[in-house]
């Protein structure tokens, strides 16, 4: 995953609002839940629910597919992999000291 569109994504999770969904989707599992039942959820207000969602969805980390009348939102697992993934791959690696700290030791 490239930095800027980690970037991206932790900048549209970065909102409470589309945190709280995104959670929210995560516990519902694999199969989503409709945008109906996500407005229903306290601490989401319906009235911002679809900018908050166009948000996540333009990040892509939010995938909407419809069935008849019903707008069905699931997360998006794979890029929530990459995503941590790519935060924590050089964990322990270690990091050269900068120039200046070398100059001065």
């Amino acid at each position: 995953m490239d930095i800027v569109h980690a970037a991206r994504c932790l900048e549209k999770l970065g909102h409470p609002t589309r945190l709280a969904i995104v959670r929210l989707l995560v516990r519902a599992g694999h199969g989503g839940l409709p945008v109906g039942v996500v407005r229903k959820h306290p601490g989401i207000p319906a009235s911002t629910l679809s900018h908050h969602i166009l948000h996540l969805t333009s990040a892509g980390l939010v995938r909407q597919q419809r069935a008849g009348r019903v707008l069905r939102c699931t997360p998006n697992y794979r890029l929530m992999e990459m995503l941590v993934a790519m935060l924590t791959e050089e964990c322990c690696a270690g990091v050269e000291p900068a120039v200046s700290e070398r100059r001065a030791g």
